[in-house]
């Protein structure tokens, strides 16, 4: 592999919380990286469900905790530490016990964080694939935690749950916010539109819909989809590649085992750069 591989090529990054990791990891290829970061992360905004939540967890009422997100399990636990430290002890104590469900590696991460591990791990990183691994399992009577990703309901996870014979109790400890003003989204759409960008990389759903939502407001939807056609679309993950399909985009690359930034550049250096790229290890 050539040293700057990406050496000519101008890549829009969407991420946010790893925004400088992503972007170095670009850039010392050879890329351009136009930011645009398109969502923020920010801790619910009221604290008293998500405090209510945990209570009922600690008392034993959870039986099986899915947990979606790595994001979502350290939200948790910054929520607890935050208002109410209490919580922290009973809280870990039950985690331990509970059966323990993960969609994909960010929150198994997060689990060995803590000195555990998943007690079930869905194959394919996404709601199906968790529903696919708990299909066969008895529910009935079960209490049933989910934390959710953002404050997406995640109906086809809780409604297969509650039809399973489960009691569910969803969980939401942290949201989404605009992260960018939309002329700054604009401007990037701009930039697609006039063929000076050869890749863009999404790394959340959140990112695709906030992207489209404002290219539609802009009545400048069609022609955003039109102009992805023909650049090379990233997706980090499973679950950002629906996202991209269910609006009509062509998912060109993603990474197939490892849903981390190091993956998803190699796969960019060997989409880009014409040949293998390096490493494959989480970051």
């Amino acid at each position: 592999m050539t040293e700057h591989p990406l050496q000519g090529r101008t890549i829009a990054v969407a991420e946010s919380r790893e925004l400088d990791v992503f972007v170095s990891m670009l850039e010392r290829r050879g890329a351009r990286v136009l930011r645009c970061p398109l969502v923020g992360i920010l801790d619910a905004p009221d604290p008293a469900p998500v405090l209510e939540w945990v209570r009922w967890f600690n008392s034993g009422g959870c039986d099986d905790f899915i947990v979606l997100t790595g994001e979502g399990l350290r939200r948790l636990l910054s929520c607890i530490e935050q208002h109410e430290p209490a919580l922290h002890t009973p809280f870990i104590a039950h985690l331990a016990r509970v059966r323990k469900i993960t969609r994909g590696p960010k929150p198994a991460r997060a689990l060995r964080e803590l000195g555990m591990k998943p007690d079930i791990a869905a194959d394919v990183a996404t709601t199906a694939g968790i529903i696919k691994a708990l299909r066969e399992l008895d529910l009935s009577g079960r209490g049933v935690g989910v934390q959710l990703y953002g404050t997406e309901p995640n109906l086809p996870l809780t409604q297969f749950l509650q039809q399973a014979g489960a009691s569910v109790r969803t969980v939401a400890p942290y949201v989404y916010a605009d992260n960018t003003h939309d002329a700054e989204v604009i401007e990037l759409i701009v930039h697609i539109a006039a063929g000076e960008v050869d890749a863009i990389a999404f790394t959340s759903r959140a990112q695709v819909e906030r992207l489209i939502t404002v290219a539609e407001s802009a009545e400048q939807g069609e022609a955003l989809k039109a102009a992805l056609g023909r650049i090379c679309v990233a997706a980090v993950g499973p679950v950002v590649a629906e996202a991209l399909t269910a609006q009509g985009i062509r998912v060109d690359l993603m990474p197939t085992e490892s849903y981390f930034l190091k993956p998803l550049t190699s796969k960019l250096v060997e989409a880009l750069g014409g040949g293998k790229a390096d490493g494959g290890a989480e970051a």
